[in-house]
């Protein structure tokens, strides 16, 4: 009954809390009591097991009373009866840390009160690193980041291998070793369902010098916070945006961009609802963009209807359930990749004046010939700009996207619409004479080459430079 649900509960944690110090007495361990947040756990566990000198698996167990999200029974103001709510609470939740084979370094935690909930934190580059190890592989790693190693391509076959691992068997494994009698709680009385709480997805860029990435990081940052916009944002997240760019009206959730400037560099991110991207440099020579995914059903995944394995396959909302784990990495390299994308047109070593020098001359297309760029005129600059704006750097852009950001025709006006479209071809006919576009083969879609990066990127920084910044940037040199 409902007025004996506390006294149950009690005594079945109390159970549980016997059973977790029974196994640290007969593991050798002593259980070490945390009561202070800012302390890192992670730290802590790791100066016990080298004061032990520890060398087993099992390196540390540590507890702590943390909020978690549990039952309570209290009385309905409406109804004047009990009821079993779910609402915030503390409890003592326990630490395993482990120095597992397979995993790496990870640790599970387990929440004490109703209805016992586990979470398991693993790290995919510590997996990495314990399998470049048996390779006989060498490497360099400072904190979770590789700055070199020596075989590039078989560390990322042993990346991507670690998404089609059996995670809920390696998850379930790892609670069995901390909590052998889980299966006798009430209510185990079935297999675990593990999802996904939150999942971070990293690519990183390794450069042969720090002195590069430190010069070209500005840049970066620059093109993160002039010019991205919210559309770029919901793009690289996989959010479907219309074709001028902007974020649909209908669209009630929150789009944002933060910039930190740490000790070790900068960071910038991005954000939509819950999940977000962003980009930053570590340990000097190494540029990471990292997609987080905290709110899988804000994303779609190709699958069946949940309970019904063989029937037809739809988009759906993205499961946090392991799962859809494939899925939820290849949205989140899609991201990183976009991301990418769009930080690769601020990169180029030369100059204003030779980026124009060839653009600045008459040319030759299919026979015919065809003017010059005017760089500094008003039209041709803007035409520049519109093409290389991040949207259409990321996915490419269609006559009807240029015409639209252009004359702000829309497929509504027939006439006007026949009249801008012309005009539109003919200057992309103009661009892809100079090569700073060219035409997706077999679709209506062109891209900006890499060329046409490097002289978009150059005049619009020239273009919003100063005379005295130009004059003190002469006086240096």
């Amino acid at each position: 009954m409902l007025k004996e649900f506390k006294p149950y509960v009690t005594e079945v944690t109390e159970t549980i809390r016997q059973q977790v110090e029974a196994g640290a007495k007969a593991a050798g361990i002593e259980i070490e009591y945390v009561n202070d947040s800012s302390v890192s756990k992670e730290d802590r566990a790791r100066e016990s097991a080298q004061r032990a000198g520890r060398t087993g698996e099992l390196r540390a167990i540590l507890s702590a009373v943390e909020p978690c999200r549990t039952f309570f029974v209290r009385k309905n103001a409406k109804t004047g009866m009990l009821e079993l709510q779910n609402r915030p609470g503390k409890c003592l939740h326990y630490y395993h840390y482990w120095l597992d084979a397979r995993l790496g370094p990870c640790h599970v935690r387990l929440q004490t009160w109703f209805p016992f909930n586990v979470f398991v934190c693993v790290n995919g580059r510590e997996m990495l690193a314990g399998e470049l190890r048996r390779r006989g592989l060498a490497y360099r790693q400072r904190d979770n980041c590789f700055t070199w190693v020596q075989d590039l391509s078989v560390a990322q076959g042993l990346l991507a291998a670690q998404v089609k691992r059996d995670w809920s068997q390696e998850l379930t494994r790892l609670l069995s070793a901390s909590h052998p009698q889980w299966p006798t709680w009430p209510g185990m009385d079935r297999a675990p369902y593990w999802s996904a709480e939150q999942t971070e997805w990293a690519t990183d860029v390794l450069f042969r010098s720090g002195t590069t990435l430190k010069r070209l990081m500005p840049g970066f940052v620059e093109q993160g916070l002039l010019g991205l916009g919210c559309g770029d944002v919901m793009r690289f997240l996989g959010r479907p945006v219309p074709s001028d760019g902007q974020v649909h009206a209908n669209f009630l959730g929150e789009v944002g961009t933060d910039y930190v400037k740490r000790p070790e560099g900068v960071r910038l991110a991005f954000r939509v609802n819950g999940n977000g991207v962003k980009f930053y440099d570590k340990q000097g020579s190494v540029l990471r963009v990292e997609t987080t995914i905290t709110d899988a059903r804000d994303m779609k995944s190709y699958r069946t209807k949940e309970g019904d394995p063989h029937g037809p396959k739809q988009w759906r909302k993205m499961k946090k359930g392991v799962s859809d784990l494939p899925r939820r990495t290849q949205v989140s390299q899609a991201s990183n990749e976009r991301c990418l994308e769009s930080l690769a047109s601020v990169s180029t070593e030369r100059t204003v004046g030779e980026l124009t020098a060839k653009v600045s001359q008459r040319t030759q297309w299919q026979g015919r010939p065809v003017r010059a760029l005017n760089v500094l005129a008003a039209d041709d600059l803007r035409l520049l700009q519109t093409v290389g704006q991040g949207a259409f750097l990321i996915n490419g852009f269609r006559n009807r996207d240029v015409r639209q950001a252009l004359f702000g025709v829309r497929d509504d006006d027939p006439a006007r619409r026949k009249s801008a479209s012309a005009a539109v071809t003919r200057m992309l006919r103009l661009l892809r004479a100079h090569g700073v576009i060219q035409k997706v083969a077999s679709t209506h879609r062109y891209q900006v080459t890499p060329r046409g990066r490097e002289l978009i990127a150059g005049l619009t920084t020239a273009h919003a430079a100063q005379p005295k910044d130009l004059q003190n940037h002469r006086a240096a040199a």
